[in-house]
């Protein structure tokens, strides 16, 4: 009998303990999703309608917010549904799915990262060859690769989940995770264990070391500046860095609480497992939309033209 024919349905455990207060989390989670949706399409828009901003930088600050919302997507209206549910249940194919949108969109969003630090290194470190090495048929490739790369390592991670033998079908989880899945199997897992640490490893270090050096080599080129040049810098660098550390660190956690699980409280544990989905993408626009000037000035010039027609 194949896998398929032997688990159709996954439930959803993990909202056993929360059912009490469902609605008052219904309700937190929708606002969450709604500040989500709504500051990180602001900035989308801002950048999408001038075309003063169809510069490289831009282009990835707007390509990271998409992969924020394509991320939470995956997450926030099913996690709304269950809330209302009296049973929490997802088909296997479906559970599948969505462990590939939320693995992708974490993947991405270092790779994305790693691509906005190496148009940072380029812009700083090497001035006058910019022109060269950041245009536009360089920035799809990289965009290509950001999302293409990480698609196919947690696909093929996918997969091999997708062939095991699964003899239990309800999952402790919230939402559908990929190596959670993996423990309902009972037969042999390490192939899958170890791909998936492997993919875990490919996914993440790359970009965060690529990251690192663009920094080491940005502050080296920053000391030897004036102070003017060191305030530019910083004023488009300082975005950037505080939304790698935030995404490594909440990342870290998942990983940890994923694959290390102890004795923490349920509800800590549920707060952890949605953290990257939570303030990377509520930090991002805020961060970009009230930090870079030219983001910031072009929205206040949408909202000061909104409230004009308004008043009228």
């Amino acid at each position: 009998m194949d896998n398929s024919s032997k688990v159709m349905y996954l439930f959803l455990e993990g909202h056993v303990e929360l059912h009490k207060h469902r609605y008052v989390y219904f309700i937190i989670t929708l606002i969450v999703y709604t500040l989500i949706i709504c500051v990180n399409t602001v900035v989308i828009f801002v950048i999408y309608t001038n075309k003063c901003l169809h510069e490289p930088m831009y282009i990835f600050i707007a390509a990271l917010l998409c992969n924020s919302l394509f991320g939470t997507t995956a997450l926030y209206p099913k996690l709304l549904s269950d809330f209302l549910s009296e049973t929490q249940v997802t088909s296997y194919s479906a559970c599948l799915f969505q462990a590939f949108s939320i693995y992708t969109y974490g993947a991405s969003e270092f790779t994305l990262l790693s691509a906005m630090a190496y148009d940072r290194y380029v812009s700083i470190c090497k001035p006058l060859q910019y022109a060269t090495l950041v245009k536009m048929s360089t920035v799809k490739k990289i965009l290509l690769c950001c999302w293409f790369v990480p698609a196919c390592v947690v696909g093929t991670s996918i997969i091999l989940t997708y062939q095991l033998q699964l003899c239990k079908f309800h999952l402790d989880r919230i939402y559908c995770n990929n190596y959670a899945i993996a423990k309902l199997s009972c037969g042999d897992t390490s192939v899958t264990k170890s791909y998936g640490l492997f993919g875990l490893t490919l996914a993440v270090f790359p970009p965060v070391i690529f990251i690192i050096y663009s920094y080491v080599r940005i502050l080296d080129v920053c000391l030897k500046n004036s102070k003017e040049f060191r305030r530019k810098a910083l004023q488009t660098c300082f975005p950037h860095l505080i939304i790698f550390i935030s995404f490594s660190f909440t990342s870290c956690f998942e990983v940890i609480n994923t694959r290390f699980e102890g004795n923490v409280p349920h509800i800590i544990s549920v707060m952890v497992s949605v953290e990257n989905l939570v303030i990377p993408p509520l930090i991002n626009p805020i961060m970009y939309g009230l930090k870079l000037q030219e983001i910031y000035s072009k929205i206040k010039r949408i909202m000061w033209k909104s409230k004009t027609h308004t008043s009228f």
